[in-house]
């Protein structure tokens, strides 16, 4: 028989599936050439600490996400349901050795943003400038843009395409999720602020993120 998740979280959806065009081969090639990485980073700069992060993006807007939820016997619990297209983005950045996060609530997803975000980031996670940060990241157009400006000591290692399994912030997602799920919220400013609490309840809670992004194969720090 299930359990009953705690109050406010659900377990999380296990990580997506290979997509059919995802060699395991190209996974594996991934996971050695991020142990490369790092070991590469140490050797070119043995003064500074050299972190593995993962970054995402999740998009959550005013129309509901629907959840099974207990009720009695013979009973059928009501879910107030408006249908509205209305979004904000949490840019997200979890370290899964640690389960330390980092999250910034934007309008949308670009360039200039997700430059924005990185910059948040760095000065938020390293503002003395004393490690390099290999930072995992899917092929998203605009992690790719030519007008991209990443913070020096700060690294982007893409992911192999249609390996979403392979993100540790992937399986992070479904955590932000629930906290608006089979909620009506009337306003994106209601959104934020239900959002904006659910992240500083991930960052207090560093031990709930690291359950489920502390995938082994990240290398050792």
């Amino acid at each position: 028989m299930d359990l009953p998740a705690p109050a406010g979280l659900q377990p999380a959806t296990p990580p997506s599936s290979a997509h059919p065009r995802c060699e395991h081969a190209g996974a594996g090639g991934f996971q050695k050439k991020l142990a490369q990485g790092v070991e590469a980073q140490r050797q070119l700069h043995p003064d500074k600490r050299v972190e593995v992060w993962s970054q995402d993006e999740a998009r959550l807007g005013l129309k509901p996400i629907l959840r099974k939820v207990w009720a009695r016997k013979g009973q059928r619990p009501p879910a107030f349901h408006r249908t509205r297209y209305e979004w904000l983005y949490v840019y997200l950045f979890v370290h899964p050795a640690s389960g330390k996060s980092s999250f910034l609530i934007l309008p949308t997803v670009n360039s200039e943003l997700m430059s924005l975000a990185l910059q948040e980031f760095q000065q938020e996670v390293d503002p003395q400038g004393e490690k390099v940060i290999l930072l995992l990241l899917d092929n998203a157009g605009w992690h790719r843009a030519k007008d991209l400006q990443v913070p020096p000591g700060l690294l982007l290692l893409h992911l192999p395409p249609y390996t979403p399994e392979l993100s540790p912030a992937e399986p992070v997602v479904p955590l932000l999720r629930e906290a608006v799920a089979n909620e009506h919220l009337p306003s994106l400013e209601v959104l934020e602020e239900r959002l904006a609490q659910r992240c500083v309840y991930l960052q207090e809670h560093p031990e709930v993120i690291r359950e489920v992004a502390g995938f082994g194969w990240i290398p050792n720090e």
